[in-house]
């Protein structure tokens, strides 16, 4: 919950987005994930000084919830993981219940958006299991998808 004294029109409760950003008016986009309530504060001061006169901001953390990835296709439990601790891919699959025997595991892709952009990065499931490369059996992040043709 952020809260502005005598602007209550800036009062919001907000929802932190996949990449961590807040919307707010008048500032827009503020980076809030891995941010204290007090620095988000002192942040959301400074920004709202251009159109407020001696803004006082406090915000509140309301509920927490763990970052969320999503695996789709050809793995036997696709939809969302709730990540309540660090993940890499392999974990992931496990935790989605493994292939189908239709999975092309050579082929897997995550999609990972960062701000504005789409970046895809491509896993090498046969080289992770066969002991070799583990390069690509990378940490999850949060809006994180895994695509398993």
């Amino acid at each position: 919950m952020i809260s502005v004294w005598r602007e209550d029109e800036l009062n919001r409760q907000l929802v932190v987005l996949p990449d961590g950003r807040i919307s707010y008016p008048l500032v827009g986009h503020v980076m809030a994930a891995g941010q204290s309530a007090e620095v988000l504060e002192a942040q959301l001061t400074e920004k709202l000084r251009e159109f407020i006169t001696e803004p006082q901001v406090s915000v509140s953390v309301t509920s927490v919830s763990g970052n969320v990835a999503f695996v789709f296709g050809q793995v036997n439990n696709p939809g969302p993981l709730l990540m309540s601790r660090d993940l890499s891919v392999v974990q992931a699959l496990a935790l989605a219940g493994g292939f189908t025997p239709f999975a092309s595991t050579g082929r897997i892709k995550i999609i990972r958006e960062q701000g504005d952009s789409k970046t895809v990065l491509s896993v090498d499931y046969p080289a992770i299991e066969r002991g070799g490369d583990q390069q690509t059996n990378i940490s999850l992040r949060a809006g994180d998808v895994i695509i398993v043709p």
